[in-house]
């Protein structure tokens, strides 16, 4: 089977990083995020495949680590709880490519003694691939567990540990009750620990797909780091843009306000919202000049009916009235003025609405035009899960959860 080249894939995500030019704020902010990538990226560089295991106390995780090692490196005992904290040893593996793999032993995420269970469960969930450890049928904690990982698009495979305790029968059904637990549209393999047939196994997939397992999980930590980087950025220009349509939406209202000429006032407005458009751009990065402003808003007007000849309707006839009360006033004492005023009030009303229509359209519009702008690592991964479907499953649903908890529509003015 064809693997990923690593090589090429880590020069493509570190000019990508490269090319991330972040502000001394979100240094500060994400800076336990960015040693993460940068730490990925390394292992990336130096071909280092992690492997962690998980599962309840005294399943026998640092059992099937030693199987894997051939020797007893990760302690054992009769009594739950002897891996207090997380343990790291390297497995002597030979791989065409990858040059280190690491086997990473954890606590049961059951076991009272536990300090930082979250940390414990990030740790492994860091890793390219999840080998969850059971010893028979599992509850409702572990098939908990299990989608946690799954939702973070990691590669998982249940071992079926100490198979001898449970008679051939009893141990079919328990498999099927599994089964009907997990998620039905994945297949997770389930291996089943007995005559060393675990490492041939393991041995098989990582011969497949180490390669591409490493790449993806490299792509998926960029990837998390870039929408954080993007949350904060869009939060910052959701604050700048605000602060642009409301200084717009005055300077119209009090234009409508005070002028009385229905055409000087129409062009005078499309002006102003040619303008609001082209600040806008500046924020987010596209600095549209004032034909490609003009479309934008064109383009809203079509689509908004209140934009478009309403609007113009609404202030025309407003218009009419006051220039209306305005040739009266000599000859009713100054009565017919009386409405003028109330009637300016309504129409810079509308302006101050319909700037902000403008403003919040137009920025959506300029944002769907910026997205092009930086590479998306979600692109690449894509691209990789197309081609390898069978495996890759996993960073599909990463990719769904990913485009239903990430709306970032919401950060717009």
């Amino acid at each position: 089977m064809k693997q990923i080249n690593i090589d090429k894939s880590y020069l493509i995500l570190k000019k990508w990083w490269e090319n991330i030019d972040l502000t001394n704020y979100e240094k500060c902010n994400l800076n336990k995020e960015i040693i993460s990538l940068n730490q990925q990226l390394f292992r990336l560089n130096e071909k280092k495949l992690r492997i962690g295991i998980y599962g309840k106390a005294g399943v026998g995780k640092s059992s099937i680590l030693n199987l894997l090692l051939e020797k007893n490196e990760f302690k054992t005992d009769i009594i739950n709880g002897t891996t207090k904290d997380i343990e790291r040893k390297e497995w002597n593996f030979k791989h065409q490519s990858l040059k280190t793999i690491e086997l990473i032993d954890a606590p049961g995420f059951d076991f009272y003694g536990i300090k930082d269970p979250e940390n414990i469960f990030s740790q492994i969930n860091s890793s390219e691939l999840v080998l969850f450890t059971i010893a028979g049928d599992i509850n409702r904690n572990e098939v908990s567990q299990i989608n946690s990982f799954i939702r973070n698009g990691k590669k998982i495979i249940l071992v079926f540990n100490k198979i001898d305790i449970w008679k051939g029968h009893d141990l079919k059904i328990i498999l099927k009750n599994i089964r009907l637990k997990l998620p039905q549209y994945l297949k997770i393999p389930i291996i089943i620990n007995s005559n060393n047939n675990i490492k041939n196994q393991l041995s098989e997939l990582i011969n497949n797909y180490g390669e591409s397992l490493l790449t993806l999980n490299s792509l998926q930590l960029a990837d998390k780091l870039f929408l954080k980087i993007k949350e904060q950025r869009l939060k910052k220009r959701q604050r700048e843009a605000q602060s642009i349509i409301g200084k717009f939406a005055t300077i119209k209202a009090s234009g409508v306000a005070l002028n009385p000429l229905i055409l000087l006032d129409i062009a005078g407005g499309f002006a102003l919202d040619t303008a609001l458009v082209s600040e806008l751009s500046k924020v987010y990065g596209l600095n549209l000049k004032g034909e490609s402003a003009r479309k934008i808003i064109k383009k809203i007007s079509i689509n908004n009916m209140f934009l478009g000849a309403t609007q113009v309707g609404i202030n025309t006839s407003f218009n009419l009235l006051r220039k209306v009360f305005l040739a009266t006033a000599p000859f009713t004492n100054g009565l017919s003025l009386l409405p003028y005023g109330p009637i300016a009030i309504v129409q810079a009303a509308i302006s101050v609405h319909s700037t902000k229509i403008v403003g919040k359209l137009a920025a959506k519009e300029i944002f769907r035009r910026s997205k092009g702008c930086l590479l998306d690592p979600s692109h690449i991964i894509k691209k990789i899960t197309m081609k390898e479907p069978e495996i890759f499953d996993y960073t599909k649903i990463y990719l769904s959860n990913k485009n239903l908890d990430n709306n970032f529509s919401i950060f717009l003015p």
